[in-house]
């Protein structure tokens, strides 16, 4: 999929000095969201206040193709903090939101989102004096890969719709002798 770049990104990155970032948001539950941005301090982007990371956080290739395909990516952040470790410890992460930013900061900041998708896989590596912590995360089409269960019974209908009929009557017609085309008897 193509990427619309806004004018106000085209434009700064046609200027003579380009300060380009990439932004991160690692929706854990509770409301627990972890802003990361790979500038230094901390930087309001859309009302959000995103932690800057500098040099520590590494985004590998975000691949697109043109057909439809699942392409993930990793993030590294490397010498943690002890918060964000705990965080990465004790919060379940696995299927939960992330969002992977492309942006210019100049007289006014733009972005355009590059990728969205789930969290997958966390890796920590613990040394004496830092942490490592590499993030695998998936695209969103990795739901077309996921099995739908769905039953044609009328239980598994009133679970979606309580007050449903439609299929009170399936299980009766699976034994039921149906006389097609002539009379019955003859």
């Amino acid at each position: 999929m193509s990427r619309d770049l806004t004018t106000v990104v085209l434009n700064a990155l046609d200027d003579q000095t380009v300060y380009p970032f990439f932004a991160v948001d690692l929706m854990f539950d509770g409301g627990n969201t972890l802003y990361l941005w790979t500038g230094n301090g901390e930087q309001v982007i859309d009302g959000k206040t995103y932690i800057g990371t500098g040099n520590l956080l590494n985004i590998s290739t975000v691949e697109e193709t043109s057909e439809i395909a699942v392409k993930g990516a990793v993030l590294t952040l490397s010498g943690v903090p002890s918060e964000v470790l705990s965080l990465a410890l004790s919060e379940p992460y696995q299927g939960r939101r992330c969002n992977l930013y492309f942006g210019v900061m100049g007289d006014t900041t733009s972005y355009v989102e590059l990728f969205s998708g789930y969290m997958d896989q966390m890796n920590i590596e613990e040394s004496a004096d830092t942490s490592t912590i590499q993030l695998s995360v998936e695209n969103k089409l990795v739901d077309l890969e996921r099995a739908r269960v769905a039953r044609y019974t009328s239980a598994y209908q009133k679970s979606v719709y309580p007050l449903d009929r439609g299929l009170d009557f399936v299980e009766s017609l699976q034994t039921k002798e149906i006389t097609w085309g002539r009379k019955s008897g003859n």
